[in-house]
């Protein structure tokens, strides 16, 4: 049983959700800004 608290991740929910959120929102923009980057690089004008 006491592993169980263990595995258990630590702090509330919500800051855990923010931080997912956070992460993905940065994820999303990096491959964006890649993808144009690459873009311009390869088709100009």
């Amino acid at each position: 049983m006491d592993k169980e608290k263990k595995d258990m991740p630590k702090g509330p929910l919500w800051r855990r959700l923010l931080w997912f959120i956070a992460l993905w929102v940065a994820g999303v923009l990096t491959i964006t800004a890649v993808g144009y980057l690459l873009r311009s690089f390869f088709i100009p004008g």
